[in-house]
């Protein structure tokens, strides 16, 4: 599998202050990679580097093989970055944001109207960007991220703040564009859309990354418990160890329509992030 993305011992510091610290990682191509941490952990300041915005103090990062500090125009041209307010211009309406956009990379408009609908914004393309709830903005900008078709996309909080329609509404741009083939890069403090959405995840603290992996083999690392949580008909709730002879047991609380609920014990990533750091995940 072709890497996407490559960082090898990535460092970086504001005003000697560690903000990243040795950051070793790889997002295969075609992917969905989440980076999960709190506010402040570093995770748009990694954006930033791998995208070229800014440059790491050291170590390296490379895009498709290619320094993210040396991208070239027709390298950006692959790129779509979804970030906090980024590139929307207040007093422009949506399609001719995305017109704009299209003109800076040498294209057509031919497919503006089409995005619109896509991201549910066609009713409102002749709005100003000014007069947009967050939630549409949102959408604008996950439009103006995808219109040049790219091959990575870099996700900063896209459905932070959102309600929970036009979060799922997100969710199923983010997958359709997997389907096509792009790697995306999300950075998330959202649990529930890592566990949804990602093929790996790395949690990250302080600069440092403190696991990585595939979301349900993290959780079931971190299971010391390894019990089951059983609630019967009856009201009762029950935990039970996982050997042969709970097996029976639940066996025969099925046989005898008693069993209303089985759950393991694994735990979430919110938890396990609790037992690395000794912190709460404060959004």
């Amino acid at each position: 599998m072709k890497k996407a993305i490559v960082l090898n011992n990535l460092k970086h510091s504001f005003n000697n202050k560690i903000v990243l610290n040795n950051i070793n990682l790889s997002v295969d191509e075609g992917e969905i990679f989440g980076l999960l941490g709190p506010s402040g952990a570093g995770k748009t300041t990694l954006i930033n580097i791998i995208t070229g915005q800014l440059r790491c103090s050291d170590g390296s990062s490379k895009v498709f093989e290619h320094d993210s500090y040396n991208l070239s125009a027709d390298d950006y041209k692959e790129i779509g970055v979804m970030m906090d307010n980024f590139g929307l211009y207040e007093r422009l309406n949506c399609y001719d944001n995305l017109k704009f956009y299209q003109m800076v990379d040498g294209n057509d408009s031919k497919n503006i109207d089409e995005i619109l609908i896509k991201v549910g914004l066609y009713g409102a393309k002749k709005t100003n960007v000014s007069n947009l709830s967050k939630g549409m903005k949102n959408r604008l900008a996950f439009a103006r991220a995808i219109i040049r078709k790219p091959k990575i996309l870099f996700l900063d909080e896209p459905t932070s703040g959102l309600d929970p329609t036009t979060i799922e509404a997100i969710h199923k741009m983010i997958l359709e564009e997997k389907k096509k083939g792009t790697t995306i890069f999300l950075t998330t403090h959202n649990m529930y859309e890592a566990e949804k959405l990602c093929d790996n995840i790395a949690l990250l603290n302080e600069g440092n990354i403190v696991e990585y992996g595939k979301t349900k083999e993290i959780c079931r690392r971190y299971n010391h418990q390894k019990k089951f949580k059983i609630h019967l008909n009856n009201g009762e709730d029950i935990e039970l160890n996982i050997n042969e002879e709970s097996a029976e047991l639940i066996k025969e609380y099925i046989i005898n329509n008693k069993l209303e609920t089985i759950h393991s014990t694994e735990p979430n990533l919110e938890t396990i992030f609790m037992e690395l750091t000794g912190k709460e995940f404060d959004k």
